[in-house]
């Protein structure tokens, strides 16, 4: 099966539909309008995961025993709801919900955008009819973004900084932190309040992956050629290559979309990794899942998905597979492992828009981890939040999140949050920042109680449809629409988000 090849930024077709369904319903609806695909076959889909951890190298490292068993991928996103292929038991560990969505049950940790589900399935999902890279891996959803995407930088920051705090807790061991999502930031890594908290990461022994984002988005303004925190140079910026449609290597591609160093002095990506046209698993009903063209869907499970988010997701899956062989390696050496893995493009004639080549395992599956610490100086932290997010704001009624304040619209002070953040305790119990989480709330400073630039958040509905009788704080939800007056002032899926396009 040859793919189609287009690919656009935002989510048009003719399956629209209401995403006001309860996610009791979502999860467990399959989908009815009859416009899915008849006998999808993965076996004949090039860009199928079946064909995708073969040419990749996958499925070597599973015949030599590494599945990516004992390893967790914290995955930072937009939730993870418990569709086939990632509802057995244990395979999914739900961390904070951070996001505008956390206070009401019915949609607490499930996916409503369906960008988080689609990664997590990549990275290590597994039945009997699909698997992602490293298929015995658990993931740990730590949800920040709602049904269209929505989040802030600072929500972001909270989630890494949990994660570092917390990797260890109950019988966790969250050694990969898959970050499909970046901003178009103003400033230097070195400076960047994302930037500084993923290094805080890396020194913690998890290997961090992050998108290199979406060529178009990247270039605005002064943004740097990678999105952030890829830019970073002491972590793993991951872009996409497209198999054009064949079994072979020889004539992959960098599509487009993926993002490059655009001069000889700025940050290319490490390597490039699958990332047009995968199938992966759909949440039925969800934002993208009812805005999609009817060419996405494969059948009732599947669908296709383009980004750099994507080439995120396969990378970290094969940094889980590493790991399960090499669980005391360090970061800077499966980085190395990676690159030095990685396949040289004859199509690609500029490392900047390829760095070390395609992503490859199986040459890597009998070498040595490497002896390799990097020279890279590290982050100082105490930049910009506001520099962080680039041209992403949350908006409201004209109401913009800006400047040097978070999401509740408490002060950030980047330079007392990076020296928490450097004594790994920038969470203190339930609080960061000076707000309180709790159980599946924030509690403390909620969010009815914050406001930003003098208006607050008073009410909402999602897409027609109320809360369910939820409230935030008391203070309920009602009076403004989801569509029509989205959160976000610019297209989050197809900009912080990395995905490129649902083909």
């Amino acid at each position: 099966m040859t793919p189609t090849r287009g690919w656009s930024l935002d989510f048009t077709g003719s399956r629209r539909a209401s995403v006001g369904l309860s996610l009791a319903l979502l999860v467990t609806a399959l989908g009815t309008s009859g416009v899915y695909a008849a006998g999808y076959d993965p076996a004949s889909d090039v860009n199928s995961m079946t064909s995708t951890t073969d040419y990749t190298g996958a499925q070597a490292w599973w015949a030599a025993g590494y599945t990516g068993k004992g390893v967790d991928v914290a995955l930072i996103d937009s939730g993870v709801s418990p569709v086939e292929g990632l509802d057995a038991p244990g395979k999914v560990i739900y961390g904070p919900d951070l996001s505008l969505e956390s206070q009401a049950p019915n949609l607490t940790n499930l996916d409503t955008f369906g960008h988080g589900t689609f990664m997590a399935g990549l990275i290590a999902g597994r039945d009997a009819a699909y698997r992602g890279m490293a298929p015995d891996a658990r993931i740990v959803s730590i949800k920040v973004a709602t049904a269209d995407g929505g989040t802030d930088v600072s929500q972001v920051i909270a989630a890494i900084d949990w994660v570092v705090q917390h990797r260890n807790d109950n019988g966790m061991n969250i050694r990969v932190l898959n970050l499909s999502y970046g901003t178009n930031s103003s400033q230097w890594y070195g400076v960047d309040p994302l930037a500084f908290a993923v290094e805080q990461a890396w020194d913690a022994g998890i290997v961090v992956v992050a998108a290199a984002g979406n060529s178009g988005y990247q270039g605005k303004g002064s943004s740097p050629a990678l999105a952030n925190p890829a830019f970073d140079k002491r972590i793993i910026a991951v872009g996409a290559s497209d198999s054009m449609g064949t079994v072979a290597m020889a004539d992959d591609t960098v599509p487009d979309f993926s993002a490059a160093a655009r001069t000889g002095s700025a940050r290319a990506p490490d390597f490039v990794a699958p990332g047009a046209h995968l199938q992966g698993l759909r949440v039925p009903n969800s934002y993208i899942d009812a805005h999609v063209a009817d060419a996405a869907i494969l059948d009732a499970r599947f669908m296709r998905g383009s980004g750099t988010s994507e080439s995120t997701a396969i990378a970290s899956g094969a940094v889980a597979l590493i790991l399960d062989k090499f669980p005391h390696a360090t970061p800077d050496q499966v980085k190395r492992l990676l690159r030095s893995g990685a396949y040289d493009m004859p199509t690609c004639s500029k490392a900047g828009a390829c760095g070390s080549g395609e992503l490859r395992l199986e040459p890597i599956v009998s070498a040595p981890l490497p002896v390799y610490v990097q020279t890279v100086a590290p982050a100082v932290g105490g930049g910009s939040l506001e520099g962080a997010r680039g041209s992403d704001h949350l908006t409201r009624d004209g109401v913009v999140l800006k400047g040097e304040i978070d999401i509740f619209g408490k002060s950030f002070d980047s330079v007392a949050v990076a020296a928490l953040e450097a004594a790994r305790s920038a969470w203190d119990g339930g609080s960061w920042n000076g707000s309180s989480w709790s159980g599946s709330s924030w509690s403390g400073s909620s969010w009815s109680g914050s406001s930003w630039s003098g208006s607050s958040w008073s009410g909402s509905s999602w897409s027609g449809s109320s809360w369910s009788g939820n409230s935030w704080s008391g203070s309920s939800w009602s009076g403004s629409r989801w569509s029509g007056s989205s959160w976000s002032g610019s297209s989050w899926s197809g900009s912080s988000w990395s995905t490129a396009g649902w083909n």
